[in-house]
């Protein structure tokens, strides 16, 4: 996330091989192995366990990583599950079928916590993230409106979705891989988030529909839903297009029903069609799920729907992915059961916390300015002050952070305001209000020394992480 490359293109030299120390040496193994080739023999799987080990050891310290949204951190309890169900097939309902029942269970119990009309009408699946969720959605509402424009006898070519430009790269993905056209609306000083100001300038008759963000990736701030569809119902009774709302929730829709409980961005609001979320973001389980939501079974084209004969039994389908993780359903279930809706509250309640405590702070040093303070999902930004220094910058802030250990990402903002650096932190459960003092500490003495340099440091290719 900062501004080096991680995995610079290089020449491979397929003759590059794995040296062995003599620790790792046992009886007929070899001391050495190719690297970007299968060896010709095998060797002992201690061995093959301390290389990895080992070549994993150089990563970064996931629980340092303040960059990322996605969990690093569960209970023993919740590892032990995983370990004893690593194995499962999430598509393979015929032969897990209680894995199949938990991961209805798990969608259901959202469909509640996000007020669908009707849980019972509610339809929803899990999938490997929220990317593939969004994929989903997308692909709901091309549907939708195709299948409106046959009816009427009009063309289904040049489909558009409206969105913020900054938008997380998936909805780039989607609108690239899906041919729907893109229409960024900018985000500006004056509107950081898509808020439905100048919305009817990017909304005709062949819009599939809006993206509304629950926890934007550059500054972690909501985009205000119930306000976006005021505007789309005027934009309706001034031009009679009925344009539907998906909400990417993929951070915001596990924080909000339990932290900021009063706002209505869910399926309250009743052009809201369709809900994603991360499971490993803040719904707190390990990497490769995610959940997404229709508000009733007439708004998932039953088109998109697939009846498969898979080992013996008809089993419906809809997700981009066929054979993926079961176990972090699971494990989804298991917080699900074991936190409830007062552990959840504690648990979220607790990061917004600590990363208010830390924009506070950071917001009291005399080089920052604050973009956003995380009190929304518990993710902040901030800017460096217009001619505070020009011998560093966030970049430089973020490698010096690196060398303690701490991953801290800076990066452009959107297209539109592509000159304004910022630097952001993810609060995610594990960093403790202790382990924010520590960091704190940290950053204030990087940035004292930073202040002491007597001639700016050299500046380097930057980019943005996020860049469309």
């Amino acid at each position: 996330m900062v501004h080096r490359p991680t995995n610079p293109r290089r020449e491979i030299d397929l003759g590059e091989s794995i040296q062995l120390d003599n620790v790792f040496t046992r009886p007929r193994e070899s001391d050495e192995l190719p690297r970007y080739a299968l060896a010709e023999g095998q060797i002992l799987p201690e061995t093959a366990y301390q290389i990895v080990h080992d070549e994993a050891m150089l990563d970064g310290n996931a629980r340092l990583n303040l960059a990322t949204f996605v969990s690093t951190w569960m209970d023993d309890t919740a590892k032990k599950l995983y370990a004893e169900t690593v194995d499962k097939n999430m598509i393979d309902k015929d032969e897990y079928p209680m894995t199949a029942a938990i991961e209805e269970r798990c969608w259901r119990i959202l469909a509640d916590l996000w007020n669908a009309p009707s849980v019972s009408d509610a339809i929803g699946t899990s999938t490997v993230g929220s990317s593939e969720a969004c994929m989903l959605g997308g692909l709901a509402l091309k549907r939708q409106w195709q299948d409106r424009r046959r009816k009427q006898g009009l063309s289904t070519e040049k489909p558009n979705l409206v969105l913020s430009s900054a938008v997380q790269v998936c909805w780039e993905k989607f609108c690239n891989y899906f041919e729907v056209q893109p229409r960024y609306v900018p985000v500006t000083p004056d509107h950081l988030v898509l808020d439905g100001h100048d919305l009817d300038k990017y909304i005709d008759e062949n819009t599939i529909g809006v993206v509304a963000i629950m926890g934007q990736t550059f500054t972690g701030m909501y985009e205000p839903v119930e306000a976006i569809a005021a505007k789309l119902d005027e934009i309706q009774a001034a031009t009679g297009l009925d344009v539907k709302i998906h909400v990417d929730g993929a951070s915001g829709a596990m924080i909000a029903p339990f932290c900021q409980p009063d706002l209505r961005w869910d399926f309250r609001a009743e052009r809201v069609v369709s809900i994603n979320t991360s499971g490993h973001k803040f719904g707190l389980v390990y990497p490769g799920v995610g959940w997404v939501l229709w508000r009733d079974t007439a708004s998932l084209p039953e088109s998109l729907i697939f009846h498969v004969s898979y080992l013996g039994g008809d089993m419906p389908t809809f997700a981009l992915n066929f054979s993926r993780p079961g176990a972090q359903v699971l494990l989804q279930y298991y917080l699900f059961l074991r936190l409830g809706r007062a552990g959840y509250r504690e648990v979220q309640q607790g990061s917004l916390d600590v990363a208010q405590y830390l924009s506070g702070k950071i917001g009291e040093l005399a080089p920052f300015e604050l973009i956003s303070k995380g009190d929304t999902i518990p993710v902040f930004a901030w800017r460096l002050k217009e001619d505070y220094t020009d011998k560093w910058d966030l970049y430089d802030l973020s490698d010096r952070l690196r060398m303690k250990g701490w991953l801290v990402p800076a990066y452009p903002m959107a297209d539109d305001m592509a000159d304004l650096t910022v630097q952001r932190i993810v609060v995610r459960s594990g960093l403790s209000h202790d382990l924010a003092t520590v960091l704190i500490a940290d950053i204030e003495g990087e940035v004292a020394y930073l202040d002491r340099l007597e001639a700016p440091l050299p500046r380097e290719g930057k980019a943005s992480p996020f860049h469309h």
